[in-house]
């Protein structure tokens, strides 16, 4: 075999990357959207107007309108009855009389007021129905800005101090290392290291057990009329009286 001439330093191989002649699909021209036609035109890209073609209407294989069969008036004209004037016997229609005012209705006199100037006046009347449902604020509604102290209106005010309440937080009671002073501590107490002092306490009277049942006193006894270790008392006792009229009852004795 004859040694091929070659030109330069080309020489046939195989390529460094996928080239489309390798690919048996179309290629990339479905990928572009096409600068003609009116569907699915480029948008980057002026379309132009577009005219379709469309084929004759079909013709009906019947004819399905009515025709000249109807007998149409000859009179009657696109713009209605072609007549003469007629008249029928008819009633009497009933109109509406409306009220209107006369001459004597009007007050010229009065008008005055409204066509030539004239000095304010004022009426007393009634209170307007429309009154009671009126919403608007009254004067004693608004109140007037203050004048005294920082929140004036309008007025430039002078310096103003107020005396507020100390503030926990920046002030010298803020613990900003949150650690506990001396106060947090407890004193122990002296008793604990050294001799206890004696102490008294004040608490009520104690009572000892005993038995809580009423007995009699002196006073519940009554000795003279103990009758079992010594003889009786005299006793006197108050009979009823003798009558006058009675004879005593006499015993001889010898």
């Amino acid at each position: 075999m004859a040694e091929e001439v070659w030109v330069g330093t080309w020489r046939p191989h195989r390529p460094r990357g996928p080239i489309m002649a390798l690919y048996s699909s179309p290629g990339p021209k479905y990928l572009i959207p096409p600068t003609t036609g009116f569907v699915k035109h480029t948008p980057n890209k002026l379309r132009a107007p577009a005219y379709s073609f469309h084929g004759a209407p079909m013709l009906l294989a019947e004819n399905c309108s009515p025709g000249p069969r109807y007998s149409v008036n000859p009179k009657i004209l696109r713009t209605g009855k072609d007549l003469g004037p007629a008249y029928s016997i008819l009633g009497r229609y009933c109109t509406k009389t409306t009220l209107t005012p006369g001459p004597g209705h009007y007050f010229p006199e009065k008008s005055t007021k409204h066509v030539f100037d004239s000095a304010p006046s004022h009426s007393i009347s009634a209170r307007t129905k429309t009154f009671r449902v009126d919403s608007t604020p009254g004067p004693a509604a608004y109140m007037l800005p203050v004048v005294m102290g920082p929140h004036t209106v309008g007025k430039a005010s002078q310096p103003a101090f107020s005396i507020k309440g100390r503030s926990k937080l920046g002030s010298f009671s803020d613990d900003l290392y949150k650690t506990p002073g001396p106060a947090a501590y407890r004193q122990t107490d002296v008793q604990v290291t050294k001799f206890k002092a004696p102490q008294h306490t004040m608490a009520a009277r104690v009572e000892p057990l005993r038995d809580k049942t009423l007995k009699p006193g002196p006073g519940a006894h009554s000795p003279e009329k103990v009758t079992v270790t010594k003889p009786c008392a005299p006793i006197v006792t108050f009979g009823i009286k003798h009558s006058d009229y009675m004879t005593p009852l006499v015993v001889d004795v010898e």
